[in-house]
């Protein structure tokens, strides 16, 4: 297991620019307290890349302590510098495969016994995801996604939240799902299938749960831009142009904006929400299940020529 990981605060040159790059400017006003998470420790998984970096980030702005989790332990170390420089509160990077039970219980290990808390917010936010015809998969294909996205949350969540209920302590858990939880979606069936369990999940524990002080919520973005993510589902770009012409917002999501929600979501003062999943992606699904909705497409000139005719067959 990995030594604290600390550095002291220096010159930071350079930093806001490559934080800037992924979406995600932090010297801007912020809805929440700068000590809204003092002396809380917060868990983020798949925490040292794209949406958990910025949520990351955002935590340790408000004043808590993040350790952040992934196989990849190098990148970790990097993306808890670049935090622990730009807000100067202590980024621990620690190695763990979600897709291993043993390796999740060696985290919570580490936190009772060298941190000596258990996690007040834990984000399951590692994923796994590609693009492919379902007819295309491996039965391995398929048990990767699944065991990352479902399994992962599973083992994560079994192993804190009963030493959570041991403890009498209190937590707030946050799952990020997708949009196609209620409906699914082709081409990425693995990750709707697991995404629909880790929202099922969500919403059984906080009526199970919720007698011991623990809060189940999830977020459900849409598209938004991340360079890792991107790269593989959609290398082309044409996925973004068309989904843009679907979207009453005309845009994507930013790493700001599913920072700002998963922070007041897991903070004190969404103490009452529990059991919900929150859409952040523009009202595209509304859009897309609005059976005329497609009128936003016609223009005022043609409106005004479709009211003529109309008129002329009364």
């Amino acid at each position: 297991m990995n030594k604290l990981f600390r550095i002291t605060r220096r010159s930071i040159s350079g930093r806001i620019n490559y934080s800037e790059q992924r979406g995600f400017p932090i010297m801007r006003d912020d809805m929440l307290k700068p000590d809204t998470f003092k002396e809380k420790t917060a868990l983020v998984t798949g925490g040292g890349t794209g949406l958990g970096y910025g949520m990351s980030l955002k935590i340790s702005s408000r004043g808590g302590r993040v350790v952040i989790a992934s196989r990849k332990i190098d990148l970790l170390k990097k993306a808890a510098e670049e935090i622990q420089i730009l807000t100067g509160n202590e980024v621990i990077p620690l190695e763990l495969d979600v897709k291993d039970p043993s390796s999740v219980k060696n985290v919570a290990d580490f936190m009772e016994s060298e941190l000596k808390q258990l996690p007040d917010i834990i984000i399951n936010n590692a994923a796994g995801n590609f693009i492919s015809p379902t007819e295309y998969l491996s039965p391995n294909a398929f048990k990767t996604v699944v065991d990352i996205v479902l399994m992962g949350t599973v083992y994560v969540v079994l192993e804190f939240g009963k030493r959570l209920i041991a403890s009498g302590k209190t937590a707030n858990f946050l799952a990020i799902t997708t949009t196609y939880t209620d409906h699914g979606s082709g081409f990425v069936v693995p990750s709707a299938c697991a995404k629909s369990g880790v929202q099922a999940l969500t919403e059984s524990l906080a009526a199970e749960w919720g007698r011991y002080g623990l809060r189940f919520n999830a977020i459900a973005p849409g598209p938004i831009y991340t360079e890792g993510a991107f790269s593989r589902l959609d290398p082309s770009g044409k996925f973004v142009e068309e989904y843009l012409k679907d979207n009453p917002s005309g845009r994507l999501g930013t790493l700001e904006e599913i920072a700002n929600l998963a922070t007041y979501l897991v903070s004190d003062y969404a103490g009452w929400i529990s059991g919900e999943t929150v859409k952040l992606d523009g009202g595209a699904q509304s859009y897309r299940s609005g059976e005329f909705n497609l009128l936003t497409k016609v223009s005022k000139d043609q409106w005004k020529e479709l009211q003529k005719i109309a008129r002329s067959k009364k």
